[in-house]
């Protein structure tokens, strides 16, 4: 099966947790049962000044020595942050997604499979050392035939099948997390794979980062505040992004922002308005706008760069957040808990009475606050504290938002020390609270409410005649999970594998002795050379199994 494939970059990865002391981590996933060959012979011995780093920050040196797949933090970030515990989060932030650049030949060939043409073709300059390399790719500066200046994204050669690789190992490890981890097993760590891959998959294509540019130009066209790079479609693909250069300054770079002459209270506002316009109004956003992510322009104009990570919200999900904020403040703890339900995925049955009361607490501390008085940072705390506690799961796009207005708010408290963020939301939240009350929304919601009881009437009929059928023909077919039926299995397997492998070794020991005492030639000083051969590799043989036994406790 897919398990023994890809064996080589399997025993890579765990030579590296090896390395870094995680071998107890191997050990409790019973990864040996698995990957036989070889595993014995990987030194599991971690350095002396490795031992003396906390697991936090050997984890941060785990992903970055495995590379691609491992270092991209959007993903990461963006999939189950409930799933890591805070001490982890805070150093995985720290995670070095810097490489090596590759050769111009490898773009020159990247060009020729994706455009039929040489760079030199299709630019007046392009030049052959990249501005950043990274995972993924490497960006270059350009310039067009009408001599426009642009940068041009590279996807790094082979990395989709490094990815491919990596993401079938990982659901592998995922599903033994599940099988054998109880601790993480309410996670649910294979979806947190499949959401993780879904979201990398994303993010190497370059023809969906050119789609995210068009459309977020759209939603802001008209708009002076804000300015967004040309994209070039015709010279891009899926490999190949070719968008237009931007002269600017970082968002925290004070001093040179003073310089040119920027507003800095005016860019902090300005900012925190136009990312909150992606989230309420369009519910289309910038997953990540930290400062190396946003220039500034003259006149105050900001420019967002780097559109390969997007969030998406619904209006449902819109107004389901606006609720939750606006009831959290006035201190209205059934529709709170209420709230926190919607906003969040439940894998098991949760203790209501119980939230209520934890919400009860954390209301408290919001209570006789005003808006102003209340951060972004401090709610996606506490709602990440809460739904951990009781085994709920924030949904992946809403931790997006608010870590999106984390990020942001930050960014405009290095700015203007008295940005208050929520305050400038609020006008954004009512549109939204108000909006539902119109008459069109309330028809439109009456509608899809009434369409949707149609559809369940006309399909009740039909699906109750199936299973009716499916019982008749004594097809009806319920699966029931055994957890530990797995691991029995295993075991008989590992005990019969032992039996199968003693029973050839005292087969080799016999017959070796019946060719010493038959004298059968070829031999070496008197001693028949095959049988003395047979016992040389029965010995090999025990000692295998003997190693075996001492440093596992299993075959």
């Amino acid at each position: 099966g897919r398990t023994y494939r890809h064996l080589n970059r399997y025993h890579r990865i765990l030579r590296v947790l090896f390395k870094y002391g995680f071998d107890d981590l191997v050990d409790r996933l019973h990864i040996d049962q698995y990957l036989e060959s070889g595993l014995q012979m990987i030194n599991r011995k971690p350095r002396e000044q490795v031992q003396r780093l906390s697991r936090p920050e050997r984890l941060r040196m785990v992903m970055e020595e495995l590379g691609p797949t491992f270092v991209k933090r959007g993903p990461l970030r963006s999939t189950r942050p409930d799933f890591i515990p805070p001490e982890y989060l805070a150093e995985l932030a720290r995670l070095q997604d810097e490489v090596p650049p590759f050769s111009y030949k490898h773009v020159v060939e990247i060009f020729e499979e994706e455009m039929g043409r040489k760079p030199d073709d299709l630019f007046s300059f392009f030049d052959q050392t990249p501005l950043a390399a990274a995972s993924i790719g490497q960006v270059h500066r350009a310039r067009l035939t009408d001599d426009s200046e642009v940068v041009v994204k590279v996807q790094r050669p082979g990395i989709e099948n490094t990815i491919a690789v990596d993401l079938e190992i990982l659901a592998h490890i995922a599903g033994l997390m599940e099988e054998h981890l109880e601790e993480v097993q309410g996670h649910r760590p294979t979806a947190v794979v499949h959401e993780f891959a879904r979201s990398l998959s994303r993010e190497i294509d370059f023809s969906i980062e050119l789609t995210n540019i068009q459309r977020f130009a759209r939603q802001f066209e008209g708009n002076a505040d804000i300015y967004v790079p040309l994209v070039y479609p015709k010279l891009s693909s899926e490999r190949i992004l070719v968008l237009e250069y931007i002269e600017g300054i970082k968002a925290n770079d004070i001093q040179s922002l003073h310089e040119y002459g920027c507003d800095a209270k005016v860019i902090a506002e300005r900012g925190a308005n136009l990312v909150m316009e992606q989230i309420f109004v369009h519910g289309f956003f910038h997953s990540d706008p930290h400062p190396g992510n946003i220039l500034v322009m003259e006149n105050n104009i900001i420019c967002f760069i780097d559109f390969g990570q997007m969030g998406r919200l619904s209006l449902k999900d819109r107004e389901e957040f606006t609720d939750f904020v606006l009831n959290l403040v006035a201190g209205n703890e059934r529709k709170v808990t209420n709230g926190v339900l919607k906003l969040t995925i439940q894998y098991g049955a949760v203790d209501r009475d119980r939230l209520t009361r934890d919400l009860g607490d954390l209301m408290d501390q919001y209570l006789y606050k005003a808006l102003g008085e209340i951060s972004a940072e401090r709610i996606l705390q506490d709602l990440l504290d809460l739904v951990t506690r009781h085994g709920l799961s924030l949904r992946p796009n809403l931790y997006m938002m608010l870590k999106a207005l984390s990020t942001v708010e930050g960014v405009g408290l290095q700015l203007d020390p008295d940005l208050e963020l929520i305050t400038l939301a609020r006008p954004f939240m009512q549109k939204i609270k108000f909006g539902r009350l119109k008459p069109g929304r309330l028809a439109e919601e009456v509608g899809e409410t009434g369409s949707e009881y149609l559809s369940l009437v006309r399909e009740l009929p039909e699906e109750l005649r199936s299973i009716l059928k499916q019982i008749r023909a004594g097809h009806l077919k319920i699966e029931f999970e055994h957890r530990g039926l797995r691991s029995l299995g295993m075991t008989l397997d590992r005990v019969s594998n032992r039996v199968a492998f003693a029973i050839v070794l005292a087969a080799q020991i016999i017959g070796s002795s019946l060719i010493v005492l038959s004298g059968i030639p070829p031999k070496w000083h008197d001693i028949p050379i095959i049988g003395l051969a047979g016992f040389l590799l029965a010995g090999i043989m025990g000692f295998w199994l003997l190693l075996s036994i001492i440093r596992h406790g299993r075959l």
